[in-house]
């Protein structure tokens, strides 16, 4: 598919959903012209058709935030686009993570677990600092507390996995990320910084394997 093969709307205009390509989390949605589209394809970063500045807009230009593209999927009909990027920073004006932060129904009998959940409760824990609370214990005892318990909880995944236990080696790894998610959360290191990291060591790792391969 091509941009000729693209619905537009009666103002020349088609809805890009852009999604974060790690979390599948959807960060905003905004109109694309053929033109901002174009931009956005030879670029590989996000430009939109502003509706109420009857202008082009792209990202960085007002916030600093690129939003660097990694693919576009055209729907069934041709006339909507999922936009999936590696950001930079915050994708809301507001400075959230997401413009979907207002939670309108959920169904607290159908939980979906993951680590940037996990990780947004940590901060939630370190901001509120709830009485009784564990995470709250750690933070308020500081670092050297927390790399303690990072360094325990290594041992313990080496005295499981040594053992043989495949039970006691989940456990106590899940005990691991755990305390190191804390940590991130008091160093101020964010998910999106760990796969960046593990995203280019992906690329140099498959450059070692092509140059032994030669």
């Amino acid at each position: 598919m091509d941009i000729t093969s693209l619905r537009f709307d009666a103002n020349g205009l088609i809805l890009a959903v852009v999604q974060d390509f790690y979390t599948k989390k959807v960060l905003t949605v905004a109109y694309m012209n053929r033109e901002s589209l174009e931009i956005t394809l030879r670029e590989k970063r996000t430009c939109f058709w502003s509706r109420s500045r009857g202008e082009l807009w792209r990202k960085v230009e007002t916030s600093g935030n690129v939003q660097h593209v990694v693919s576009v999927t055209a729907d069934c009909d041709a006339d909507a686009l999922v936009v999936e990027v590696i950001k930079d920073g915050p994708a809301c004006h507001l400075g959230t993570d997401s413009c979907f932060t207002n939670l309108l129904f959920s169904d607290e009998t159908v939980q979906q677990f993951s680590l940037d959940a996990l990780y947004a409760l940590l901060e939630g824990r370190n901001k509120e600092r709830p009485a009784g609370s564990y995470t709250t214990y750690l933070f308020e005892k500081g670092r050297e507390k927390i790399l303690k318990k990072v360094g325990e909880e290594c041992t313990e995944v080496i005295i499981g996995a040594m053992k043989d236990s495949r039970e006691e080696t989940i456990y106590e790894i899940s005990d691991l990320c755990y305390h190191v998610l804390v940590l991130m959360v008091e160093s101020g290191i964010t998910l999106d910084d760990i796969r960046r990291e593990l995203a280019g060591r992906h690329v140099i790792d498959h450059k070692v394997k092509q140059e032994t391969m030669q």
